[in-house]
Order: structure tokens, then C-alpha cells, then sequence
């Protein structure tokens, strides 16, 4: 199967999630799934010699949906902060000022796999998976805390065409 029809499955999982209430067995399901396939879209492209730029930037939307998806269906079911509302809206920030200034500097929308931004995948990808045991404002502020990092340092590399490697 090829590295772009496993991303496209992580699309058609996330906007199948929609339909599922958070934290049911089928949402757990689909949601592995997708996890699953942004792990070895990846692996499977390189192994195969497919990679592209266009899958690049299809990997980054198909994880926006997942990440929009899931915001979508937890943020109203979780006792979330203030403050982390606002951090989160910070990192948000720094992510549109971090796709303006690859826009401006490039001239096109610029992708970054940075070893930051896959551990910030990581986090976010297990953090519904850990809520029974772990509380949401310790697992959030790590997760925050990396998340900043990893869009900072985004920022750097594409500012400084690090990004291009």
C-alpha cells in the first residue's frame, strides 16, 4: 500500500471520528488507526522511494485534521484551564506566524519533520490515551511545554532554510 493512500486513511479515520462520542470504544479505535498511519506513512515512503513533497505537505494537512478532529470532540468533554487554553492559543500563534514566514521567505507553504515536532506528535497523539490515569494539567503542561519548543525551534529552520535538508 502506498505511503499516500495510508495517509488518506488517516483523513478518512479523522473525519470518521466526528461521528463517534469521545472516548468509546470505536472512537479509541479509529483514533489508533490514524495514529497508527502517521507512523508508517512515513517509514513506508522512504523504504519504498516514494517520497515526495506533496506527500510531505499530505502528511501535515491529514495531521491537522486529526488534531482539529480531536479538539473538536475533546475539548468540550475535558475540564481544560485557562491557562492552557491560552498557551495552547500562543502555540497556535506561533505556528501561523511560523506558515506567514515560510510563505514570505520560500514562497510556498513550508513543512518541517523536525525530531521536536514528531516527540510534540508523539505527546498529543498519546494524551486521550493516558487520561485515566494521568491528570490533564500535568500530561498538558508537558505537552505545551514541548509543543512550544518544537514551534520555535519550526520557526528557526524556516527562517534560516534548515528546513530544506
Amino acid at each position: 500500500m502506498g505511503a499516500n493512500i495510508i495517509t488518506g486513511v488517516r483523513i478518512l479515520c479523522s473525519i470518521a471520528l466526528l461521528f463517534c462520542p469521545a472516548f468509546s470504544i470505536s472512537f479509541y479505535s479509529l483514533y489508533i488507526i490514524a495514529g497508527g498511519s502517521d507512523m508508517i506513512d512515513g517509514a513506508i515512503a522512504r523504504k519504498t522511494g516514494t517520497v515526495s513533497a506533496f506527500g510531505a505537505k499530505f502528511d501535515t494537512v491529514a495531521d491537522l485534521i486529526l488534531v482539529v478532529v480531536c479538539m473538536i470532540k475533546l475539548l468540550p468533554v475535558l475540564d481544560i484551564a485557562n491557562w492552557m487554553y491560552i498557551w495552547i492559543g500562543i502555540i497556535a500563534m506561533i505556528k501561523v506566524i511560523n506558515i506567514a514566514s515560510g510563505i514570505k521567505t520560500q514562497g510556498s507553504f513550508v513543512t518541517v519533520h523536525s525530531v521536536m515536532n514528531k516527540i510534540t506528535g508523539i505527546l498529543l497523539f498519546t494524551l486521550p490515551l493516558t487520561l485515566s490515569f494521568i491528570e490533564l494539567r500535568y500530561s498538558a503542561a508537558i505537552l505545551c511545554a514541548v509543543s512550544t519548543f518544537a514551534a520555535i525551534q519550526e520557526g528557526h529552520y524556516i527562517r534560516t532554510g534548515q528546513n530544506k535538508k
